[in-house]
């Protein structure tokens, strides 16, 4: 089996939507324009996706207060101090800064909603692309 999507009810699914597009590079797959405004965005391999949506019936996680460990999207990052400066300077908050002794650097943010994303940059890659 393959993984299509991860979702997450989340407050502002248009503007987090955009945000993702303009600061980390995802395309919008499909969009509902009407409420919940549900939002397919895929990453640059095109394989997988991150479903946003407002759904008020069910509560929208307190995303600002958990820790970032509970939930947090993580990308690949190449040079993740840059990638952090960038989103900080589009509204992205700092929240951990590590390196760890097998070579990697993982940057832990907050978005402007407070979703929790981390830039990982692997001493030794855990993934490798190839095709489905």
């Amino acid at each position: 089996m393959k993984l299509e999507h991860f979702a997450l009810n989340v407050e502002d699914p248009v503007g987090m939507a955009a945000w993702y597009v303009a600061h980390l590079g995802l395309r919008i797959v499909r969009q509902m324009t009407e409420a919940p405004f549900t939002t397919f965005l895929a990453d640059d391999s095109g394989k997988i996706m991150v479903e946003i949506y407002l759904n008020p019936a069910h509560q929208v996680p307190p995303y600002r207060t958990m820790d970032p460990l509970l939930v947090h999207l993580a990308f690949v990052a190449e040079n993740p101090s840059e990638d952090q400066e960038r989103l900080c300077a589009a509204g992205a908050t700092l929240v951990t800064d590590q390196h760890l002794e097998d070579g990697s650097h993982l940057i832990m943010l907050r978005d402007p909603w407070g979703l929790a994303l981390q830039l990982c940059k692997r001493g030794k890659p855990m993934l490798t692309r190839f095709d489905w």
